[in-house]
Parts: structure tokens; sequence; C-alpha cells
């Protein structure tokens, strides 16, 4: 999709909103130096890290209940890894608490760069065009961040689709007077031209500036490519300058500019690419837009180490787990778990025993909204449940959950609230044998929903309860095969469990179960305990029984539950 359509979606999408769409000029003009300024606008209430200013700022949003949000999609060269996985879940849940905990709307737009020096060589490796290579792997992109879980883009946009405005672009800041072509056909970025402007985020005083090893005719050694002509057998395309192609940077800064304007809210990636290329962004938008600020913030994601190592996990180190490799082991939801044990700007370690941590946080939750549900049914007998403490536990709990997210998304603060709620009500959740009959306490329900805190992070279909034994079941045919026999299996194991209350005349039995029935309720349990590796757990409470299907990988499901309310034959 070219980028012209682009304009039209977000006008599109801004009016059923609500909003009117204004395209901004650049209000800052003539402001020098790196000076962040604070934008006017809606402040949402939240604080956020801007590394422009290298501290926490209020989010101020251009419009009323929208946040503009363009974000630096994948080179389609080779496949997608766990460091991609890691940055992109963790905007995913930012952007999900955006807009269902504080009510904005997020307009997220994100490049595929589908024409590159690394495509281009991985085409001749494999004797194929390149636009084979990048079409394969953007399609397997999309396909991993779908298994992850995370919610598209309004729009995905190819820079081959959108050349002729980046030519378009490149004219403008030469006009401008802040780019130069050369005889070779380049177009570079005069950097001097923009004075003290260049090095908002750092980095660039030590900066021998990007090698040309086609060109020598640049200005500053920092000057970078606007636009390089093409070398025989690689793609081009017709310009100005000759035919070529366009250089790193200024995709981003044509197709995010094209879409959301001279002002952008929100502007996001990983650590790396802080410098130089969101650098290089910001000097090629203002000198376009002719403005002294045009991303309002810039956020980015801490570095996936694998644990012991120094280097971030990247391909050019083969040190990377792919995510199609890494699913076969782990669920996308325990994924997602561990990026919320850590702040989204941290470099966070990958182990085994990290994903376990992950793994047992999940599990935990889970089990206590199937056990909830269970109490809920009257299928798990309980002492009575202390309804003030729980109250006020679920108050103090969704005060805690805002505040940490409100200061700069603090996913694992929010959490730890979550998991103290739950420690609270799995202890009011201890199983009796007999209970006095009490009403359930609403209480258990208010806390058991407090899943919904879960949906900022998760899919809406995250942790559904458990089904109940002897309940319809409309979940597809799976679901209703295991209630058929989870229905049959109770029955059976009811009929094991049957008690003789005296001896027979005659008879030197004492009261207690018959017999001959004891091998029933062991086959009961062996079937219970030979599903579980396959992900279907059966918790027996009482004279019933429930059931759920879990969503992790074999490899955890025969060691994710333990049912400590289990009644078995011995």
């Amino acid at each position: 999709m070219s980028v012209h359509g682009v304009g039209e979606i977000t006008r599109s999408l801004m009016v059923i909103k609500g909003f009117p769409f204004l395209r901004l000029s650049g209000s800052c003009c003539g402001v020098s130096g790196k000076t962040w300024i604070r934008p006017g606008g809606f402040d949402t209430g939240l604080k956020t890290f801007n590394s422009l200013t290298k501290q926490k700022e209020p989010l101020i949003l251009a419009r009323e209940g929208v946040a503009t949000w363009y974000s630096c999609g994948p080179t389609v060269y080779d496949h997608a890894h766990l460091g991609h996985a890691c940055s992109y879940v963790r905007f995913d849940i930012l952007q999900r608490i955006l807009t269902k905990m504080f009510g904005i709307t997020v307009i997220h737009a994100m490049v595929i760069t589908d024409i590159d020096d690394k495509i281009i060589k991985r085409s001749w490796e494999e004797n194929v065009s390149p636009t084979i290579i990048s079409s394969t792997y953007e399609d397997e992109f999309k396909k991993d961040m779908l298994s992850l879980k995370v919610i598209p883009p309004a729009v995905y946009l190819r820079v081959t689709d959108n050349v002729h405005h980046i030519v378009a672009f490149i004219e403008r800041i030469i006009q401008n007077g802040h780019a130069y072509a050369t005889k070779e056909g380049d177009v570079f970025f005069d950097i001097r031209s923009i004075g003290d402007r260049y090095g908002k985020f750092g980095g660039a005083a030590d900066s021998q500036g990007e090698p040309c090893k086609w060109s020598t005719n640049k200005r500053d050694a920092r000057d970078f490519a606007l636009w390089k002509p093409s070398k025989p057998q690689e793609p081009y395309w017709e310009s100005p300058w000759g035919r070529g192609r366009p250089g790193w940077h200024i995709e981003c800064s044509t197709i995010a500019s094209s879409v959301f304007g001279s002002q952008l809210d929100i502007h996001s990636g990983g650590i790396d690419l802080a410098f130089p290329h969101h650098e290089n962004e910001v000097a090629q938008s203002e000198a376009y837009h002719q403005c002294g600020q045009w991303a309002n913030y810039f956020l980015h994601s801490g570095h996936l180490h694998l644990k012991g190592s120094a280097e971030k996990m990247s391909k050019s180190l083969k040190n990377y787990i792919t995510i199609k490799d890494f699913l076969q082991s782990y669920s996308a939801n325990e994924f997602r778990m561990f990026c919320l044990l850590a702040k989204y700007r941290s470099a966070v370690d990958y182990s085994d025993s990290s994903m376990s941590q992950a793994r047992t946080s999940l599990g935990t939750i889970s089990t206590f909204i199937h056990d909830a549900q269970a109490y809920l049914k009257g299928q798990l007998q309980c002492l009575p449940v202390q309804e003030a403490f729980l109250w006020e536990r679920l108050a103090e709990t969704k005060s805690s959950v805002v505040k940490a997210l409100a200061e700069d998304f603090d996913t694992p603060r929010a959490v730890g609230a979550l998991m103290n709620m739950v420690y609270h009500g799995n202890c009011q959740l201890q199983p009796v044998s007999e209970s006095d009959g009490a009403a359930r306490s609403p209480a258990v329900f208010a806390v058991r929903t407090s899943e919904t805190f879960l949906t900022f992070f998760f899919l809406d279909s995250q942790l559904a309860p458990a089904q109940e034994a002897g309940g319809a079941s409309h979940g597809g045919n799976l679901e209703g095969v295991v209630e058929q026999l989870t229905r049959f299996r109770s029955e059976v194991r009811a009929f094991a469990l049957a008690r003789q209350d005296a001896p027979t005349s005659g008879s030197t039995s004492k009261p207690g179960l018959f017999k001959e029935r004891i091998p029933l309720l062991k086959a009961c349990d062996t079937l219970r305990d030979g599903l579980a590796p396959f992900g279907v757990l059966i918790k027996d409470r009482g004279a019933t029984s429930t059931w759920e299907i879990t969503q992790g990988k074999p490899s955890e499901r025969g060691q994710s539950v333990q049912n400590k309310d289990q009644e078995t034959s011995s």
C-alpha cells in the first residue's frame, strides 16, 4: 500500500473516533539546539521515559484520546528471532495498556524494509529475485507476530511501494538546503547545514560517519546517504539523480511523514536503532518539514541477551533463536509474561530459568481463576470467605496497577500487585471436606474478574475459565470429547468412592470403600495423570470434576498443575 492511500485511511480512522484530522504544520520553526519542546495538547496523566530527554516526561498527545505511533519494522531477509519478538511484544503491551486501561486509540503504522543490501545479498546466494526473498520473510514475520498475539498495526507499508514518495521527499530536503547530490548519482544529507541540532540521542560526537564504499565525495564524514546509485544486477528505480535506490534512514522519515504529517506523537524501536537510525530520521524529517520537533516521544526497548552473554541476540552474531523454534517449547502467553516481568526499557536475560519463572507466574494466576470459577459453581468447598478483606485487597490492587502503568508502563510492579491479590485469593479458597453451606462470596467473583487486568496485556481469551464436568460444552469437537470423557470418568469415580456404611450380616468388612472398586479409582487417577501431558487437566473436587485445556506446549503440560485437592485412592 502506498502512503497516499494510508493518509486516507488515517483520516478515516480519525473521523470514526470523532476527532478531526489535522495535518499540523511545524509549530516550532527557528528553535535551535537539542532542547525538547513540551508538546501542547491532551495530557494523558501518564509519564513515559523519552529518549530525547533521557528522563520521564508527561505523555501529552496532539489530539485527545488518539496517539499516532510509528515503529520501525523488520528488514525481511531472514527469519525473525526472539530479539525481534521481545521488542514487538513489549510495545504491543504498551499499546494495549494505552487502549484498554486509559482509553486512548493508538493509530499505528509500521514500515517493512523490503529492499536492502542484505536482501540483495541473500537473493544472490539463493539465485532468486530480491522480491521472492522479501515477500517470503515478510509473510513469515506477520505469521510470527500473530502467533505471539501481537495486534497488527493499522497498516504495514513496504519501501518498494513508496519509492516515488521517497524521491519527492529527498527533492524537498535538497530544495530546503539540507542535502546535496554528487556526480556519481548519490544524494547525501548535509549534517553541517543543521548546525548543533544533530546528536539528540548522543553518540554523534564520537561518530565517524557511515562508511561509503561507492563514493568519496561527501562534504562531511558524518553525512549519510539518502539515495545511492544501483550497482549492476541490483534493483533500481529512476530518479533525478539516475537509477538507484533509497538509503536506509530515508524510508522511515518519508513513510511516517506521509501518514502522520509534520507531527508524530510516538516513535518506537529497539535501543540499537537510537543512533544512527533514529538520529538521522529526526534530522531528515525536521529538514523536510522545517520544524524544530517532528516526533515528540521516542520509546526504546532494551536488548534481549542469552543469559551469560554480554551480546544482544542478533542474526549477525549467529546467537539467535527463531520465533518458530521457540514456540515449539513455550507458549506465546509465557513469552508475554516473560516480557511483563521486566521493564520494557531494560535489557533482559533469556534462559530456561527465566522462562520457568514466567511459566510459574502465569500458571499461578490461571489456577486461581479456575479455582474461583469452581468455587462460584459450588464445586469447591472451603471455609467462609473474609469478605471485607477481599474487597479491600481488590481496591488496593486496582489502584496499584493503575499507578504502576501510569508511571512509564511499569509492568513488573503491576504484575506484582496482581500476584499479591492472587495469593490472598488462594488463601481464601483452601478446600475442606465439608462446608457449612453458607452462601458463596461475591467478593471472590470480583477478585476473579481481576483477570480483566490481564486483558490489558494478553488477548481477551487468554485465561478462559475451565469447563465444568456435567455442563454444556460449546468449544468445538475436542472440547466436546473431553467433556463427555470427564463426565463418564466422574460417574465411574463416584461409583468407586461410594462407601459401605456398615458391615453386612456375617461379613467381617469394616466401613469404608468397597475393596473390589479400588482398581476403578486407580484407573480414574491414571487417566487423569495420563491426559495432563497432552494439555487436558482434570481436577477432582469432591463428587464432581472440572477440566481445562491448557495453551502450553507438551513439554510443560505434565508439570504445569499439581492438583492440591484431588482425591485419590491412597
